[in-house]
């Protein structure tokens, strides 16, 4: 990621590269876009309360390519929580549609500032009620 791009780019892009590879037969470059993103000691907090690591959401993240066509994920939302010393701490809304169907979840999620831009060091996702 180039210079430092806004946080709302950041968030976006990552989110766009996910709904793109499990929502179309996307090239593999979108893939790695995704992956490259991910700061090596990644893990994540599931809505289950399952803590995964960053090799184990990256092979299910690969065997969902087009697992479901026209996915997208919409980001509203973001609020930077904290900031020092290379983390950026920032909460926001993310929304999975697919056709009619919606999930909610609210992310708080752990940046760390790196020469080459942010990269994903941690995400605790809990679902939310869908708006009416």
């Amino acid at each position: 990621m180039p210079g430092d791009p806004d946080l709302a780019d950041v968030i976006e892009a990552l989110h766009s590269d996910l709904a793109e590879w499990m929502g179309s037969n996307a090239p593999p470059k979108v893939f790695d876009r995704f992956a490259n993103a991910l700061h090596d000691e990644f893990s994540s907090v599931t809505t289950a309360g399952q803590v995964v690591d960053r090799d184990t959401l990256l092979a299910g993240v690969w065997s969902a390519r087009n697992a479901q066509p026209g996915f997208d994920i919409a980001i509203t939302d973001i609020e930077e929580i904290a900031q020092g010393g290379g983390i950026l701490t920032v909460r926001f809304t993310a929304e999975n549609r697919q056709g009619e169907l919606r999930s909610r979840r609210l992310v708080t999620a752990v940046l760390i500032n790196t020469d080459h831009g942010y990269l994903w060091r941690s995400v605790h996702e809990t679902t939310t009620a869908p708006v009416e």
